[in-house]
């Protein structure tokens, strides 16, 4: 019988079939001895032990779309990372680290900014003019109001989504929000260190009944036939995967050679770069320094280009020993 893994505990893992079944699985010694861990995501199937007490085992996993490292997922179509916009400020560090790590796996992006309702327009202006550059899908919400979650109740449609991000941002409430049936516990915000307590404690996997998305205006509402025919069914329809929260992320086989390909707002103005190879850095009539000192390129985004470059060149071994001399 073939299924979905939506979540994994302890060593347990629940898999929902097309009949809509839920059964409680242990993996096969033999994917152990290939060093081959089930992921939450994953296609299935299973040997059924106890039908009545909805018992099975994992007997094979099937062939992967794709695989992420953190948060640990398999056959995600996108990624949508949140973020607070205030209380707590957002850390750009993080959130470069995670797209870099979502650019890695060629997967898009959809970054989206919560607490809108208590931010400045300047505030998110701030934000927006840092990452539209990049290419990245930007959207501002407020969970509480309830605004922008038609918006990305379209975006979501039909895909299966990674939900990341930091604690304390709105995630769980966000889920919630779209998957009323979920009851995720909601953590408060600790107003002494501003930062949110972890209550996501595994991946899981959750279908979005995306049948009540608003429409969006009278020529859609004269499409309504045609729209509700498109929205998807709980075998190929919409998913979110909520995962837990991280307040730190190791950035994995990359070099301060190949960072600035994690940078695509730098590519146009390489050209201009007096030495090729340039690494923006201490280089001399340097054309993204420009675009810098320009307004063309954020300069939190390269301010974090510059720190990540640097904390890379530290973890060589070679360069370490020239430091300490």
């Amino acid at each position: 019988m073939k299924g979905r893994i939506l979540k994994g505990i302890a060593g347990f893992y629940y898999v929902e079939t097309f009949e809509k079944k839920v059964y409680e699985c242990k993996a096969k010694g033999v994917f152990r001895n290939q060093k081959l861990k089930p992921l939450v995501g994953d296609d299935v199937e299973i040997d059924i032990i106890d039908e009545e007490k909805k018992l099975g085992n994992i007997a094979d996993i099937l062939p992967r779309k794709n695989q992420l490292l953190r948060p640990p997922v398999a056959n995600v179509d996108q990624a949508v990372i949140l973020f607070a916009i205030v209380k707590p400020n957002p850390s750009y560090n993080l959130l470069d680290r995670f797209l870099i790590m979502m650019r890695q796996q060629n997967l898009p992006v959809i970054i989206c900014f919560n607490k809108q309702d208590i931010a400045t327009k300047e505030e998110q202006q701030e934000l927006y003019d840092a990452y539209e550059k990049c290419g990245y899908k930007v959207l501002f919400i407020s969970v509480r109001e309830e605004k922008g979650l038609d918006e990305l109740k379209k975006l979501l449609k039909g895909k299966t989504t990674t939900l990341a991000g930091p604690s304390g941002v709105g995630k769980s409430s966000l889920l919630n929000k779209l998957v009323p049936d979920a009851q995720m516990q909601t953590g408060e915000l600790s107003k002494k260190i501003e930062r949110g307590k972890n209550t996501t404690r595994h991946s899981e996997l959750f279908f979005v009944d995306d049948s009540e998305i608003a429409l969006a205006s009278e020529d859609d509402a004269a499409n309504a036939e045609t729209i509700a025919s498109e929205i998807g069914t709980p075998e190929s329809g919409t998913y979110v995967i909520d995962t837990p929260g991280f307040t730190s992320l190791e950035m994995r086989d990359v070099t301060p050679e190949t960072l600035m390909t994690y940078y695509p707002e730098f590519e146009a103005y390489e050209p201009e770069c007096r030495f090729g190879g340039c690494a923006h850095m201490a280089e001399p009539d340097c054309g993204v320094k420009r675009a810098v000192e320009a307004g063309k390129i954020a300069r939190v985004r390269y301010d974090n280009y510059k720190l990540l470059y640097q904390e890379l060149k530290n973890m060589r071994p070679d360069y370490s020993k020239k430091a300490r001399r």
